[in-house]
């Protein structure tokens, strides 16, 4: 791996003799598989070299304080004129512990003790086996939770002492640092659903989740907001030109546009997901527990071919989209919401939200605009509820200026 990295005699050398060769190599190996540029190869290599010296791997463990121990005390060996500028030691340490870790050396770091780790576990696996929710949703509920038990105190061992009054005031704290009404509302329905389980479990005193209350919510008080369909169309053609981040984003905006998928039902499509012969892509739903199928329209499956032609690394991984630069990866949920929000700022579109969301409501909106039905629009974004679809009538200003121009002077 070293001779097709370095071509000097006296540097081949010098990483041949260096310790750990076959484990350095296999790494090294692996970034290169993964797409990693010659030059981040080299430097890869250096940092390995530098720091082996100081690493004893023969005891099978090693620590982040030991990493940065190597670090501070590693070998000078010359590698670019900058190894000593401001942040090379975070990012000596970054790169040493990459190494390490998918190697299998990193100690995996000591998590505090949840004294109700075990009782957060247990109900995170009932919303998955018996509620059938989502990852996401399930996480953030457990988040929540471990918010309320670290804010207890004193601090509490048990749920039996748990009290209404410890719930009321955590969220009466959320409350005074900002939060709104309706994440207040989420936060007392997490916890009341966690109640509701204990309960069950005969971990609390009974009758907590019953009095736990929310803030009054009014049906439909929000509204959606999203950039109207010509600031869509704006957005599409921003990333119609031949740079390759432009070629991707371009196919992740159709779909988002088009479709109105959520920023997680992208991530998750696989190749697999689009059936090129019934001209049909298979999106799964798992808050609806079923697969929905979406006709491929030309545009969208236009964009895509161009993606996988033209841009998409040569690879194993069966994810439609990937990351560009190495290491070459899925593509997250988290970072399409940065491709929408900075490509609607670079053109001047101003929304309280300019995330992946948004164009999932613009879709809603372009579609009631169109003469859509609530039912049609729902089944197109794959709604649960009706309710999910009526706050849409709200934003249909062109309807509302029909009924204010109405003539009720016969009816007065």
């Amino acid at each position: 791996m070293f001779d097709t990295l370095f071509k000097q005699p006296a540097v081949l050398a010098r990483y041949w003799q260096g310790p750990f060769l076959e484990d350095r190599e296999r790494y090294l190996q692996q970034c290169a598989d993964e797409g990693y540029a010659l030059s981040s190869l080299q430097k890869i290599a250096w940092v390995q070299l530098t720091v082996a010296h100081s690493l004893d791997l023969h005891q099978g463990k090693v620590t982040a304080r030991d990493v940065e121990l190597a670090v501070d005390g590693r070998k000078r060996f010359r590698y670019s004129p900058s190894q000593d500028s401001d942040g090379s030691r975070q990012e000596l340490i970054h790169l040493a512990t990459g190494w390490l870790r998918r190697l299998g050396y990193l100690e995996p770091p000591r998590e505090v003790e949840n004294s109700f780790g075990s009782q957060i576990a247990s109900f995170a696996g009932y919303l998955r086996e018996e509620r059938g929710l989502s990852p996401v949703t399930i996480s953030t509920r457990c988040e929540r939770l471990k918010w309320f038990f670290e804010s207890l105190h004193p601090h509490q061992d048990t749920l039996r002492k748990v009290t209404v009054a410890d719930v009321e005031a955590f969220i009466e704290r959320k409350g005074s640092q900002g939060w709104k009404r309706s994440s207040l509302s989420c936060l007392a329905s997490s916890l009341r659903s966690f109640f509701h389980y204990a309960e069950g479990q005969g971990w609390c005193a009974p009758g907590i989740a019953a009095v736990i209350k929310s803030p009054r919510l009014y049906a439909r008080e929000g509204i959606p907001e999203g950039p109207s369909w010509e600031e869509v169309q704006r957005l599409l053609e921003s990333t119609s030109g031949n740079r390759p981040a432009d070629i991707r984003d371009h196919a992740i905006l159709m779909l988002l546009a088009v479709y109105g998928l959520r920023r997680g039902e992208v991530a998750r499509l696989q190749l697999d997901d689009l059936d090129w012969a019934g001209e049909r892509i298979v999106v799964p739903r798992p808050k609806q527990r079923r697969i929905q199928h979406y006709p491929l329209v030309p545009p969208v499956g236009e964009a895509i071919v161009r993606y996988l032609q033209e841009v998409r690394p040569r690879c194993t991984y069966r994810s439609l989209f990937l990351t560009m630069a190495a290491p070459i990866r899925p593509l997250s949920a988290l970072s399409i919401t940065p491709i929408v929000r900075w490509r609607l700022k670079a053109l001047g579109v101003d929304l309280p939200r300019r995330g992946a969301h948004c164009l999932r409501h613009a879709c809603a909106t372009h579609l009631l605009a169109s003469g859509f039905s609530l039912k049609e629009i729902g089944d197109h974004l794959g709604h649960r509820a009706a309710n999910s679809t009526l706050s849409y009538t709200k934003v249909d200003l062109a309807g509302l200026r029909q009924v204010a121009e109405l003539d009720l002077g016969g009816l007065l």
